[in-house]
């Protein structure tokens, strides 16, 4: 994957060209005036660069407006599209912060090195993200918080936890 998607287009807003976005990233700076980001178009091969030149929030969306799209019909085929910026252009986490796509697919074991599963979603709920990891058809939830999560090796793409009590029941 050379991309990560960053916003979902869901729909237009009004006539003049803005696009009503559902945002998968916690990084606000994405939908800055300004920002660039590229358009992945469902069945095209190929993404598009816009710009954006204009920003608002409304009922839990991001209304953007990308330069040189004036009008609805400018933007009416970007429905169901996603907005994505290049891996290369992501910012540097603090230790112990990392993105989806780095937690997604590690092994899950405990501190004793019996395997769990692996991580297959990450789920936002509020305080703090949960790891959905899959083990023999039946799905974990293991919460992101220090208790639980010792040790996160990206090299190894491996994931070290100390359960606690009916956690893994």
């Amino acid at each position: 994957m050379d991309y990560l998607k960053v916003g979902k287009i869901v729909n237009t807003h009004g006539i003049k060209g803005e696009i009503k976005v559902v945002r998968i990233t916690d990084f606000e700076e994405r939908f800055e005036v300004g920002a660039t980001l590229w358009i992945k178009e469902k069945h095209k091969p190929e993404l598009k660069q816009v710009t954006i030149d204009g920003h608002r929030v409304h009922k839990n969306f991001d209304l953007l407006h990308l330069e040189g799209y004036d009008n609805i019909n400018d933007v009416e085929h970007f429905k169901e599209s996603f907005l994505v910026v290049k891996i290369e252009d992501t910012v540097d986490l603090d230790d112990n912060e990392f993105y989806y796509h780095e937690i997604i697919g590690c092994q899950v074991e405990t501190m004793e090195g019996e395997l769990i599963g692996k991580v297959t979603e990450i789920l936002s709920p509020g305080a703090n993200d949960v790891w959905v990891v899959k083990q023999k058809g039946k799905e974990i939830l293991i919460p992101y918080i220090e208790d639980v999560v010792k040790v996160v090796d990206m090299e190894e793409q491996r994931i070290k936890i100390e359960p606690m009590e009916g956690l893994l029941d």
